[in-house]
């Protein structure tokens, strides 16, 4: 009997309270509940990774070595488990050879396509290169009209300077009677005088032929003695025709450009065989930016203009710029904008073949004098970077350098004869240039031969199945020669999502990580329709997920609650949407039915005239577009994936801003003038990075409470007997810390063949300190159990401490009440992890003139915790501060004060400031697409809170 139902018992992994859940197979299951409450435990910490660990168990111990062991999950028993494919937001690959093409194996059938059906052209003379066989020749020359006369002519000198005499006479000593010399025939006999200083071409006339039956054999001599005296070439001149150039070679007749025999691999950017010799194919190389050497032009050589060249503990570099100066008569403290062309030339290019004497003596004394080359900035960067075997050294150079199209394949990262190779006219790097949605026109509309559409049927099926399912996850816009590492979390998820449901598998349990991440609303209903089919087909599919449209399309709704951390973990409610919705213990069912819901503003701020204004923003896909972001205001920039609001926000704004006020070395996108800054004094980027890569940073230690914590446990009456100072109290530092772990509470212990184990320290019992450090008390607990409390309960400890209070609350404000202060960072999710770094600016003192910028902060939160969020961010914009978000999110959208929104569709298409104003303003745009999906939601709440005065008008009469 087949199982219709994964049963797990006793789940406690994390913080599961040891629950029982059963979950439909062959459905569409959505497991919501507020960031924290368990989902992601149970969806990929049990049921995912005890799936995962029974195939690999499967497996020999050789095999097992190279898949990485699951550790087993805490759980009593699982049933019902299928084969386990997990598709999350973390596991794109970085690598710079990977593209969107190869992700998805696009290039790969592309690769086969031009290697079976592409035909090479010469780049020089446009001539199609093919070997042909003598009886491939006849054939070709046989389906002529009967009647038609023919030359056989064999070239033997092609555009060569010279008089050709010895050559003529050897063709005469083999008995042939007429040439042709550029052109024009001529007999042998005659005297044949040719001007040694021209260019002259050649053809030995073989043999003349009407086009008949029963000529093939006399055609074939002709056509084989051709070949022989030409080297494998033979022109046939058709008279009143075109010319047929034939060749047994695959070179081009004329030039002798040659291309081996077509194979996939000569299309690979990471094959030797394809990749362009010069960038090793990936297309682009490291150069030295002059922008970056020089990031202020207003500022003066003397006021440190060159950024590289800032003086160290070493004054060799300030001193030889002073020299320079001084020998051309360069002014040292005139703007950098305002200097001569050439004078700036000379400091950026070095001083060609003239001579400089520099005088330096170095911290030590000891002195050097002698004439120099000077070699020009740009150059002694890249030669330090080159050079130098300093790790620390190669990353400071690499601040001032930037990639740039590669010079010899123009960043198609391929060898010249591979791009020669042509289907339709274009070549491969063409193609992956066009994006998804214009690649699927091209590959509809290829005009082929009968012949060649027979080879090509079956990739081109998979090249047009593959693109349809990546139309329909919402990437149309992408091109295929993206680099994956550029791509957003959401995108990329989205695209192993669409090379899943390419490999057409059954049976499988796909675990997903909210795939609606990034995507508009508008594209939303296109997933869901993509998600339902690989249900269709016979998958189960678990998702992690808050967006409301695909919670109503699911067949089973698991929420899991009722609170976060501790006070979460066990199942709230399960069922059909409807049953849930019906459930007044479930919170989420509370918000579905519209019994809760985050409430308009009553009133939108009003701008006060303050603005940073950007112009002529033209990055990536940006069409030249005019920016006005008011200042004190709560702004959203909108738009469907791929307009172009990263580009705007995170390559323009941000970066401009992080230059112009914090002195970023960052090159911002390309713009033409920025105004307004003067009203601002920092830009923050809080973005969804982890807040430390190691265990040791906790949200304790960022937020800076840690150091208050350490101040209070330092003045303790015990601690100042023992001479304890507030070093003693790090876990970073000797001293107070447990030697045996090093203040890591755990030791790892490597296994072979098997998972690295992490057994709690034998010395500390995973406390981190030593007994010492712990016998210093406040109010009854030591340090380790206040890094153990979450930060609700250490609120409630330290409440009569306000330096410590105050931050603490802030971190409850963003709705993190039940981590841990000493929680390791790297187990915090990226919502979490953002939310820490916006709780550490809350505390802040704040003047008004920063501008906080967060892209999608609503990733990974519930409704629930999104009205805290915003909650939040009003508390920012009221002291005057400025608050932009990237978002998709209606519930964030129409609480902000003015939206720009950005379209009208993604890709090329896109890049064009669409709608702007308020939310109602631009619901009422009609080439919107935000604005028609936020009109229905305003609408809706209006309605919704004009009950909720009338009710509480009734109740107060």
């Amino acid at each position: 009997m087949k199982n219709t139902e994964i049963v797990i018992q006793g789940a406690r992994a994390h913080n599961l309270k040891n629950i029982d859940v059963r979950i439909p197979r062959d459905r569409l299951v959505v497991m919501t509940g507020l960031s924290g409450s368990g989902k992601s435990s149970l969806a990929f910490d049990t049921i995912y990774a005890e799936g995962q660990r029974r195939y690999v168990e499967s497996l020999s111990a050789y095999a097992r070595q190279f898949l990485g062991q699951m550790d087993k999950p805490d759980v009593d028993a699982i049933e019902g488990l299928s084969p386990a494919i997990s598709i999350d937001q973390k596991t794109t690959s970085r690598n710079p050879r990977s593209t969107v093409g190869t992700v998805t194996e696009i290039y790969d059938y592309l690769r086969l396509l031009f290697a079976r059906i592409g035909k090479p052209i010469c780049p020089i003379h446009g001539t199609e290169i093919s070997s042909q066989t003598v009886e491939q020749m006849v054939d070709r020359l046989m389906e002529l009209p009967e009647r038609t006369r023919i030359q056989v002519l064999a070239p033997v000198v092609s555009g060569r300077k010279g008089t050709h005499a010895k050559l003529i006479e050897d063709i005469k000593k083999q008995g042939y009677v007429r040439i042709r010399v550029n052109g024009e025939t001529m007999d042998l006999d005659d005297n044949i005088d040719l001007n040694k200083n021209k260019k002259h071409s050649i053809e030995v006339v073989i043999d003349r032929i009407v086009i008949k039956a029963d000529i093939e054999a006399r055609l074939s001599d002709s056509l084989e003695s051709a070949l022989r005296l030409a080297e494998g070439t033979v022109l046939v001149d058709v008279i009143d025709g075109e010319e047929i150039l034939f060749s047994e070679h695959h070179a081009c007749p004329l030039c002798g450009f040659s291309i081996g025999e077509l194979e996939p691999r000569m299309f690979s950017f990471n094959s030797p065989f394809g990749a362009c010799p010069d960038c090793d194919g990936l297309g682009s190389k490291l150069e030295v930016d002059a922008e970056l050497v020089i990031p202020d032009p207003s500022r003066s050589l003397k006021d440190h203009a060159i950024a590289p060249w800032e003086p160290t503990s070493s004054q060799y570099y300030p001193e030889l710029l002073r020299t320079v100066a001084d020998h051309f008569g360069i002014p040292m403290d005139a703007p950098v904008s305002e200097l001569p062309e050439e004078d700036l030339h000379k400091i950026l290019y070095g001083s060609k073949d003239e001579k400089i004497r520099f005088r330096y003596t170095n911290e030590f004394g000891g002195t050097r004098d002698n004439n120099i080359y000077f070699e020009g900035v740009l150059a002694n960067v890249a030669r330090r970077f080159k050079e130098t075997s300093s790790d620390y050294i190669r990353e400071q150079m690499e601040k001032y350098m930037a990639q740039r199209p590669c010079p010899t394949c123009d960043g198609y990262r391929l060898k010249e004869e591979t791009l020669a190779v042509k289907v339709n006219s274009v070549h491969i790097g063409q193609v992956t240039e066009l994006s998804i949605m214009e690649a699927d026109h091209f590959f509809k509309e290829l005009q082929l031969s009968e012949k060649d559409a027979q080879i090509a049927k079956l990739i081109l099926r998979e090249i047009d199945e593959r693109l349809g399912f990546l139309i329909n996850v919402g990437l149309d816009y992408l091109t295929l020669s993206r680099a994956a590492g550029t791509l957003s979390g959401g995108e990329a998820q989205r695209i192993r999502l669409a090379t899943q449901i390419g490999s057409r598998l059954t049976g499988v349990l796909y675990i997903l990580d909210e795939p609606s991440i990034g995507l508009h609303q508008r594209d939303n209903d296109r997933l869901i329709g993509t998600l339902q089919s690989m249900r269709d087909i016979g998958n189960t599919l678990i998702v992690v997920e808050h967006d409301e449209d695909t919670m109503m399309a699911a067949d089973y709704l698991i929420d899991i609650g009722p609170g976060a951390g501790v006070s979460g973990g066990q199942i709230v409610s399960a069922g059909t949407p409807e049953e849930v919705m019906a459930d007044p213990a479930s919170l989420t069912g509370q918000y579905l039915s519209g019994r809760m819901f985050i409430p308009l503003p009553l009133e939108r701020r009003e701008s006060d005239g303050r603005k940073v204004v950007i112009k002529g923003a033209s990055e990536n896909n940006l069409k030249g577009v005019d920016a006005e972001f008011p200042l004190g205001q709560f702004i959203a920039v909108t738009g469907v994936s791929g307009s172009g609001k990263s580009t705007l926000v995170n390559e323009v704004l941000h970066k401009v801003l992080a230059q112009k006020l914090n002195r970023s070395k960052q090159k911002p996108g390309q713009y033409e003038s920025i105004t307004g800054l003067e009203e601002l004094e920092k830009v923050i980027d809080i973005d969804q990075s982890p807040i430390g890569r190691t265990p040791r940073s906790n949200p304790a230690t960022y937020t800076g409470v840690f150091d208050d914590v350490r101040d209070v446990y330092a003045a303790t009456n015990e601690a100042k007997v023992r001479g304890y100072k507030k070093g003693r109290f790090s876990f970073n530092v000797k001293g107070g810390r447990c030697e045996a772990c090093r203040g890591d509470g755990i030791i790892k212990i490597e296994m072979h063949f098997l998972p690295d184990v992490y057994v709690p320290c034998e010395v500390c019992h995973g406390k981190r300190y030593n007994r010492e450090t712990l016998e210093v008390t406040y109010k009854g607990k030591n340090i380790a159990d206040v890094l153990a409390m979450t930060v609700e309960d250490a609120l409630q400890f330290f409440e009569n401490i306000p330096k410590i209070s105050r931050k603490l609350q802030t971190i409850v404000d963003v709705g993190l009440g039940y981590v841990q202060l000493g929680q390791p960072a790297t187990t915090l999710s990226g919502g979490e992890a953002q939310r820490v770094k916006l709780a550490s600016e809350l505390h802040k003192r704040s003047n008004g003139k920063s501008f906080y910028i967060l892209d999608e902060p609503t990733t990974g939160l519930h409704v629930h915790d999104i009205a805290k969020l915003l909650t939040v961010l009003q508390r920012l914009v009221d002291t005057g501060n400025t608050v932009l978000v990237i978002e998709h999110n209606l519930d964030v959208i129409k609480t902000v004060d003015h939206i720009i929104d950005l379209g009208p569709e993604g890709g090329d298409k896109g890049g064009q400031i669409i709608a702007t104003g308020t939310p109602e303003m631009v619901a009422e745009v009609e080439q919107s697409y935000t604005g028609r999906y936020l009109r229905p939601i305003l609408e809706r709440d209006r309605e919704r809170m004009d009950n909720i005065m009338e009710e509480a008008e009734k109740a107060a009469e």
